[in-house]
């Protein structure tokens, strides 16, 4: 049975440094004891060398083997374990599995969409659900986001939460500013808790924030009261003559849309977790943009529209003092980088800000500074617009949606048998032919390359490799400039018969 690395929780790699420095280890702990255990055994037993040191050679030998079977063993082991964890209690599997790798976002996220697939949800922070770490809430197939995963509340902030809850669940907003230290779980906290969820089951985030001065002062008042022991001359009718301070909240000057509190969510939480982003965007994205992941290094050139989130912004400067920049963007499928020379980026400088949707219309790109093909996909912008949530919301699926651009052939090889040659690809353009029969001469291939890159330019390069009886014809990623030098130096280099421009 084969156990997948997700399953198991760890990866290759790590087990592979571990072997190796285990390996050292032990080689040199044995290194150590060579020439004392030869001596030994000449001295107290009165074996001959040349018996000791073969049969050292074979304890090494036998060392090496009984590692790599031991460690197999254990990993064996643990796959085992891992596995029958995984099916058998899921939930707490995941869970845990979640909790060793909490500071880790990446791997949070992969462990969060294996819980979809296994139909367990992960709910956001809850004050009166979740514990410090990743935790099964009783009786369900959810688990609660550990509150010490969330940004700005330490372990002490979630200690007293948990000491408050102890005594019994906070049945109100009030409970809990009554109950729990405002001086421990401080504004700070208080307002990370509330972006990242933990206080959705009183209220709306958007109220809850407006409010949170109000709410500091209120926790503050009800425990300066109860910690003086304030009492009037009657004593026990005290509580008729002091009046409880009441909680009235106040309408919220600002509503926070979905898109904002998404993003508090990335902020705190390392990651998307209610939904992602783009789920708003999926429609019009669906319909005026091609995926990201479709887009390949045959589309070189071609206009295309494409949309999503924008995650990192570089600007730098040219050496004439102007501004361009570098874009990551990402949509549900993929990512690619933009590019935005002067120009463009003049046209559309406000618009680049991290975690903004937006639509770009422009040409795709592989090629390198030193104009050569390759296969990294970059996206250079033409015009750029944003899309509001309330645009994307308002959207009319239209059921129409955008064809992702026929490509360019790439490279092709021809093969041919018996003397009759297969014929590259027809063009209008002329192509520069380069005939090679020794195609195990190195020296002249890497020639032939740094000529040609150091010639760059459109016209396109064909080598045609091999006898006359099977040539194989294979088009280069990279082109060479008809009016330089180039050509005279590859004619030196194969000879004037062997070079064919049509």
């Amino acid at each position: 049975m084969q156990i997948s690395k997700e399953v198991c929780g760890f990866s290759g790699g790590d087990a592979d440094t571990l072997r190796k420095a285990i390996g050292k280890k032990n080689a040199a702990l044995m290194a150590k004891m060579k020439d004392k255990m030869i001596a030994g055994g000449q001295e107290y037993s009165g074996i001959d060398r040349a018996l000791m040191e073969k049969f050292w050679k074979q304890l090494e030998d036998f060392a090496a083997y009984c590692f790599n079977k031991s460690h197999a063993a254990c990993y064996g082991l643990i796959a085992y374990q891992t596995a029958y964890l995984k099916a058998h209690y899921p939930a707490a599997f995941m869970a845990a599995l979640m909790t060793s790798d909490f500071d880790d976002t990446d791997r949070l996220a992969i462990e969060i969409t294996e819980c979809k697939h296994m139909g367990i949800t992960v709910l956001p922070p809850d004050v009166n659900e979740s514990f410090q770490e990743f935790a099964v809430v009783p009786g369900k197939k959810e688990i609660r986001f550990g509150m010490t995963a969330i940004k700005n509340v330490g372990a002490g902030a979630v200690e007293e939460i948990l000491r408050a809850r102890d005594e019994a669940q906070f049945t109100s907003l009030e409970d809990f500013l009554t109950r729990v230290n405002s001086r421990i779980v401080n504004r700070k906290a208080m307002e990370s808790l509330i972006k990242a969820g933990a206080f959705d089951r009183y209220g709306d985030r958007s109220l809850l924030l407006h409010n949170l001065d109000l709410l500091q002062a209120f926790a503050s008042r009800l425990q300066k009261q109860a910690s003086s022991g304030q009492t009037d001359i009657f004593g026990s009718l005290s509580e008729e003559v002091i009046e409880r301070p009441s909680l009235e909240l106040q309408p919220a000057a600002t509503t926070f849309d979905t898109r904002e509190q998404l993003v508090w969510e990335r902020e705190l939480l390392g990651l998307y977790l209610s939904q992602h982003p783009l789920e708003l965007f999926e429609t019009i994205l669906a319909e005026q943009t091609v995926p990201l992941n479709t887009l390949t290094a045959d589309h070189d050139g071609k206009s295309v529209s494409v949309g999503g989130a924008v995650t990192d912004v570089r600007e730098i400067t040219t050496k004439n003092g102007q501004k361009m920049a570098f874009i990551k963007l990402e949509d549900q499928f993929g990512e690619v980088e933009v590019i935005l020379f002067p120009s463009s980026y003049q046209r559309t400088v406000g618009l680049w800000e991290r975690d903004r949707v937006v639509l770009i219309r422009g040409k795709v790109n592989t090629k390198d500074r030193d104009g050569n093909r390759g296969s990294d996909v970059k996206i250079m912008v033409d015009d750029a617009r944003e899309i509001t949530s309330q645009q994307a919301a308002a959207y009319q699926a239209t059921g129409r949606t955008v064809k992702t651009p026929k490509t360019k052939p790439g490279v092709r090889v021809i093969k041919s048998v018996g003397a009759r040659a297969a014929e590259p690809e027809k063009t209008l353009n002329p192509r520069v032919y380069i005939r090679l029969q020794n195609t195990s001469d190195e020296e002249t291939l890497i020639n032939l390359k740094q000529t040609i890159d150091s010639h760059s330019g459109e016209t396109e390069v064909v080598l045609v490799l091999g006898d006359s009886a099977s040539k194989q014809a294979i088009k280069l990623p990279g082109g060479i400039d008809q009016t330089s030098d180039g050509l005279t130096q590859l004619k030196e280099l194969v000879g004037t018969e062997n070079l064919v421009i049509r």
